[in-house]
């Protein structure tokens, strides 16, 4: 019968494996980009996190080509109706604008949980955090392992993240789902407009965690480093 410290020992191997192979996933999908594929449907989520995040997030949805990136998911904090209503105005204007099918439909709108509200105090958020994080799990990890005729398929193919908190929840629940083998959307996370010369908390947390990071300033962008700058995109 194996001892406690043989056991110990194999877990620890296994979780480094399965850390090399994150990063190596992460490495792969970068190089992929220099041979970009032919134009394809792409399914798309954004995650709105109210206030300017949301208008900059939805300024970047609304210069996609909605017939390649179809269907989109809108992600948004429980109790955040402005960012609703801001993804709805934005579907209603691209529908009139174009024709699309209607034998699927091409947005959807999914509520989780915030992992701190503003002005909330440092005791009381990890339940909160805990909780989104569970919310977080399900919308990743579980539900699409049911979803009927998409077997190994991430729930989307690409997440765009602008900030700020709840979004390094969704990107750490991603980072769990590549470390457990489990099928992951590339990310891409934009920094806000609004930050000029330093990168804000949740780019600095998410910056080795993520397969794009993108800035809208020349000065974030450091030689030899992974930032990623081609001008105001909002």
């Amino acid at each position: 019968m194996f001892s406690c410290t043989t056991i110990l020992v194999l877990l620890f191997l296994f979780f480094c494996i399965r850390l090399l192979l994150a990063v190596f996933s992460y490495s792969r999908i970068r190089l992929a980009s220099v041979n970009p594929r032919p134009p394809q449907t792409c399914s798309i989520a954004i995650f709105l996190g109210s206030g300017g995040h949301t208008n900059e997030a939805l300024k970047l949805a609304s210069a996609l080509d909605f017939g390649r990136y179809s269907p989109r998911t809108y992600i948004v904090s429980e109790g955040d109706t402005f960012s609703a209503q801001k993804a709805l105005a934005l579907e209603h204007i691209k529908a009139a604008d174009h024709a699309f099918s209607d034998d699927q439909p091409q947005y959807k709108l999914l509520f989780i949980p915030r992992a701190r509200r503003v002005h909330q105090s440092l005791l009381s958020t990890p339940p909160d955090a805990v909780k989104s994080l569970l919310a977080c799990i399900r919308l990743v990890s579980v539900r699409p392992l049911f979803k009927k005729g998409a077997f190994r398929q991430p729930f989307v193919d690409l997440l765009i993240l602008n900030g700020p908190g709840t979004c390094v929840i969704l990107c750490a629940t991603i980072f769990l789902n590549r470390l457990i083998g489990l099928p992951s959307p590339r990310v891409m996370y934009v920094e806000s407009f609004a930050r000029v010369k330093s990168l804000s908390l949740s780019g600095k947390l998410l910056y080795h965690f993520t397969d794009r990071f993108v800035v809208q300033w020349p000065g974030l962008v450091q030689p030899g480093s992974r930032e990623i700058y081609r001008g105001c995109l909002v």
